[in-house]
Formats: structure tokens, C-alpha cells, sequence
């Protein structure tokens, strides 16, 4: 852990050397941010992109990182972090407008058919909506799980002036939002911790081990006895189904 002083060294004193040190001593918060979003990315992206990306988030958060507001460092980068790192994957565009396209008509589907029935859709009944068998839409959970970047870091946001507060995260903010913005990201919270603890069971649970206890798509699967590509399906639905509800609350 890094000492106090170096804040100062750097912030007041500039002092040549500290600015490199900072970023060595926080390297270990990208490496974890890139392990979990790399959850939600096809094989094609690289572990090493995700690092550089949130290596950029992370200089921008220490420029603009001010020590005597009394927010921890980590609260205040993780988010920007996280953020540089979506920023990289949606310039590289490798999401096909068919599976875009697949994932809204999904999340459609969830969202009316769970409006109607007032309980959470099976597999089964979303299927039959779409007009489709059992397993092809099996087949469309997987071509969305491997071709989107479907995060509830990413889809639930309330913006403000120099960014955003990413609300899974209940990061609080530095720059004095709007009072308004913060309450509509309280209403926000609520409305998701609701919609997750009425998920199907495993859906939850694959949310809440991942969200809340930080573990990776591989620690998921041993703990449940299930395969790596059966935990990102849970993890699509449930990411899909979540969309839907906050969606129709918005409405």
C-alpha cells in the first residue's frame, strides 16, 4: 500500500519520480478491473488491450485526483478505470449489428413477457416468443455472450458533469453532482437490487458472486460444478433480463 505522503509529494511538491510511482503502486487495481471485465469479452480480445486501456484510465484518474477531499483513490479510479477500458472495446467495434440486433430482440421479449406474466420468464417461454426452438435460443444466448460486452457496470449509469457514476458501484462523487442526479441514482439502486433478488436462482447467484464477491468466470463454474460458457449464458440472461426490468421501470 502506497503511503499517504506520496500524495502530497506529487500534488504539492511535484516531485520528479512520484507520478511513475503512482501508477506502478496502483497497477494491481487495472489488472483486477481488466480480469473482470474480460468476463464479458470473446476470446478475441486481448488481456494485454484491457490492461493498456485501463492503464489510461488510470494516469487520468491521478492528474485529476484531488487527496484532500478525503475519497479513497481506489473509489475514486475504479469507475474511470472500468470506463477507459468499455471506451477501448467499443473503438475496436467488433460487435456485429446482427447480435446487437439479437440482444434487443431478447431483452424485448423478457420485457414483455415478464410485464404480462408478473414473474420471471422461463427459457422455454422466451423462446416461444422469439418463435424459436428450445436450443436455438440457447444458441443466440451464446452467439450474445460471446459477441457483446453485456455488463451492469456498463448499462447502468447516471451522467454528470466530467463523467459518469457507475451505480452498482455506489461510487460517490468528487465533484458535487446535482442533487437530483444523486437521487435518481438512489431510485436507480433500488429498482436493481429488486430486480436481482427476483432473478431466477442461478442467475443470481452467478450476478452476485461475481458482482459482490469479485470472482472470475472459471472460480464461478468450479464453485457451481457447471462450465465456463454455461456461467456466461446465466450471466447474459440475467444481464438481459436486468435491462428489461430497469427499462420498463424507466418508462
Amino acid at each position: 500500500m502506497l503511503h499517504p505522503r506520496i500524495w502530497q509529494d506529487y500534488k504539492l511538491a511535484r516531485k520528479p519520480g512520484t507520478r511513475q510511482e503512482l501508477i506502478k503502486g496502483y497497477l494491481p487495481l487495472v489488472t483486477t478491473i481488466a480480469g473482470r471485465v474480460s468476463m464479458k469479452c470473446p476470446s478475441l480480445v486481448d488481456y494485454g488491450d484491457l490492461v493498456g486501456w485501463g492503464v489510461i484510465g488510470l494516469i487520468e484518474s491521478i492528474d485529476r485526483f484531488d487527496p484532500v477531499k478525503g475519497v479513497k483513490f481506489e473509489t475514486f479510479a475504479k469507475s474511470r478505470i472500468r470506463g477507459a477500458m468499455i471506451d477501448g472495446l467499443r473503438e475496436m467495434d467488433w460487435v456485429t449489428r446482427s447480435t446487437r440486433k439479437k440482444a434487443k430482440q431478447v431483452e424485448r421479449a423478457y420485457s414483455d413477457l415478464e410485464r404480462t406474466l408478473g414473474r420471471a420468464a422461463t427459457d422455454r417461454e422466451v423462446a416461444c416468443r422469439l418463435g424459436v426452438s428450445l436450443g436455438e435460443f440457447h444458441r443466440v444466448l451464446s452467439d450474445i455472450s460471446q459477441g457483446a460486452v453485456l455488463s451492469l457496470d456498463e448499462m447502468i449509469q447516471v451522467r454528470q458533469k466530467g463523467g459518469t457514476i457507475t451505480l452498482l458501484d455506489a461510487v460517490a462523487d468528487t465533484e458535487s453532482p446535482d442533487p437530483y442526479l444523486e437521487y435518481e441514482a438512489e431510485e436507480m439502486r433500488t429498482l436493481l437490487a429488486k430486480a436481482i433478488d427476483e432473478l431466477p436462482q442461478r442467475e443470481k447467484l452467478v450476478i452476485t458472486l461475481h458482482y459482490y464477491h469479485g470472482l472470475m468466470i472459471k472460480e464461478i463454474a468450479d464453485l457451481l460444478n457447471i462450465t465456463n460458457g454455461r456461467v456466461s449464458q446465466l450471466h447474459t440472461q440475467a444481464t438481459l433480463r436486468l435491462r428489461a426490468r430497469l427499462s420498463s421501470a424507466k418508462d
